[in-house]
């Protein structure tokens, strides 16, 4: 009774060590097959957003700059990386779809103004650096050129945009804007006028210009070239040569 009693205790840790063993086994097995690109791969690449400063062979040129992994070891915070680099994108977003698909979406920069001629402000007031060329015609002949110092982009976009308005329903478009160290501001109309406004009351300045201006312009048949505002009152007013 004894013997048998010690062959079932034995047979029974036989057995839960073959199953214990089995499972890791398997477990491992399955680990194994599901991380290998070749058992669970990628095939299909499927991208939104990509319309017209980024291309979707881009797209998928920076996802396969390395290695994608299977469906379930690739890593999409990795691979949304890899896709933001490209200049023209502003962000990305990517998820894997069952059993093979890798769904990406991304959304393009969307320019507002050049930056110190090199670069570019976002309508978020970012700058980023990419090839222009990729805009229309009409699309870069419309954005303004804004210049200020490096750690003034705010200051000089909010300028900018309360300038600009300002003078757009008065029928004057903003073409560019320096802001000085000093923080003086310059605006250049798109007929190429220049107002000097100094570094106070710039709204209260260019309202004067707006105010004056129909008195101004009749003065000469010549355009005008710059329009000096830095005044408590009155302005002061410079003609193109005639050449």
């Amino acid at each position: 009774m004894a013997e048998r009693s010690r062959w079932v205790f034995w047979a029974g840790v036989a057995f839960c060590s073959a199953v214990f063993i089995g499972t890791v086994i398997g477990v491992w097995w399955l680990v194994h097959t599901l991380s290998d690109a070749q058992e669970v791969p990628l095939r299909r690449l499927a991208v939104q957003g990509a319309e017209q400063t980024v291309t979707a062979a881009e797209v998928r040129e920076a996802l396969r700059s390395d290695a994608l992994g299977s469906f379930f070891s690739a890593d999409v915070n990795e691979l949304r990386q890899r896709v933001e680099q490209l200049p023209w994108v502003e962000r990305a977003s990517v998820r894997k779809e069952w059993p093979d698909v890798l769904q990406v979406y991304v959304v393009e920069q969307q320019p507002l103004a050049f930056w110190n001629d090199d670069r570019m402000l976002n309508l978020a007031g970012e700058v980023f650096k990419a090839d222009s060329t990729r805009l229309s015609e009409a699309q870069r002949q419309q954005l303004p050129y804004l210049y200020g110092p490096e750690d003034a982009k705010q200051e000089t976009l909010d300028q900018f945009r309360a300038l600009s308005a300002l003078l757009q329903i008065n029928g004057f478009r903003v073409q560019a804007l320096r802001l000085s160290p000093r923080f003086a501001t310059e605006v250049v109309l798109a007929d190429g006028t220049e107002l000097r406004l100094g570094r106070e009351s710039q709204l209260q300045r260019v309202q004067r210009f707006i105010d004056v201006y129909p008195a101004i312009e009749k003065q000469q048949d010549r355009p005008i070239d710059y329009v000096d505002l830095r005044y408590d009152t009155g302005v002061s007013v410079r003609w193109q040569d005639e050449q």
